[in-house]
């Protein structure tokens, strides 16, 4: 399986302007350049998206390690907080956390911890990812 996007840029960092692309079309010329990742500007941008990506893709792990472990969530709502910092001169992402805020009906908060900590280590964003990943899972009743 492959998905992809695509990127298009104007002009130089600080004023040059950049669209991406989904293939989906979810995204479809959205806009992202250095106001929206360094500043207050507007549209989108590469740590933004890669945050979304590991929010969804976790919630989606853990919703299917419930799944298989005999449950079912009645919410799971994922934060991700990523940070982006200068290491040795260059612009890293050095940190994401996730913050999970679940229901999940008769599972016991050992379970819930284990299933949880399998997802964040599993899931294909952040076995991909380099950066340190830490993990705040609430199970609310």
């Amino acid at each position: 399986m492959k998905r992809t996007a695509t990127a298009a840029w104007s002009g130089d960092l600080k004023i040059g302007k950049g669209r991406i692309s989904s293939q989906s079309g979810v995204l479809k010329d959205t806009q992202y350049g250095f106001g929206g990742r360094f500043e207050e500007g507007p549209g989108t941008n590469p740590e933004e998206l890669i945050a979304a990506a590991h929010a969804g893709c976790f919630t989606m792990a853990t919703a299917a390690a419930l799944g298989k472990a005999g449950f079912t969530a009645d919410s799971l709502a994922t934060t991700a907080s990523l940070t982006l910092a200068q290491v040795e001169g260059n612009w890293t992402i050095t940190a994401i956390h996730l913050d999970l805020q679940a229901r999940v009906p008769g599972i016991s908060p050992d379970q819930f911890q284990a299933i949880a900590a399998d997802a964040k280590a599993n899931c294909p964003v952040s076995r991909v990812l380099k950066a340190d990943i830490t993990l705040q899972a609430t199970l609310q009743s």
